[in-house]
């Protein structure tokens, strides 16, 4: 398996084929239509500017999953916490990609200065709140019925990981530009 950073013209299709059945089959994704090609190589290009989106290739060379890292709030105090998701291809669950995949995207992030990951997970999704766990995230709340899809009132549960210090009294380094890698997994 390879990991490295998605490209637009490259990647786009494939994060929106791997990305459709969540939207469309389950309540785990809060979009009520899936976005096209061209609409995930604006988000694409759009988060890989400040943040980090990655890509995992099989030994096929074929893109069985994606993570990514976007900007957690607008206010300015919260420039130092991130965001993050992790979609897999369903034929490839199971196979370590959501590890892989996460693993480089925290490191990276790490390295650019953001101090806190948040993901907010729609319930139930065991497979997710597994992952997060083994990441060591921990639970901070949950919205209760915050989203109508598939025909019930949903809850996120959100979780959280320290990627780096937190100084009290010492003003922190901006976040700065994305770290680029590339590395089998």
């Amino acid at each position: 398996m390879l990991i490295r950073h998605a490209q637009t013209t490259r990647d786009a299709q494939a994060c929106a084929d791997i990305y459709a059945p969540f939207v469309r089959d389950s309540a785990v994704s809060f979009e009520n239509e899936p976005p096209s090609a061209a609409e995930f190589a604006a988000r694409i290009a759009r988060l890989s500017a400040t943040h980090a989106w990655l890509v995992a290739e099989d030994a096929d060379g074929r893109v069985v999953g994606f993570a990514y890292g976007c900007p957690h709030r607008e206010r300015a105090a919260y420039r130092w916490a991130t965001e993050v998701s992790v979609y897999i291809d369903a034929r490839a669950h199971g196979q370590g990609v959501g590890r892989a995949l996460y693993t480089a995207l925290f490191d990276l992030l790490g390295r650019q200065g953001y101090r806190i990951a948040c993901a907010g997970i729609a319930l139930p999704n065991e497979a997710s709140l597994g992952l997060h766990r083994a990441f060591g995230f921990e639970p901070i709340g949950v919205y209760r019925g915050i989203g109508w899809k598939a025909g019930a009132w949903r809850d996120v549960s959100w979780w959280q990981l320290r990627l780096g210090p937190q100084n009290d009294g010492e003003t922190p380094t901006e976040p700065g530009p994305p770290v680029r890698v590339e590395r089998p997994a």
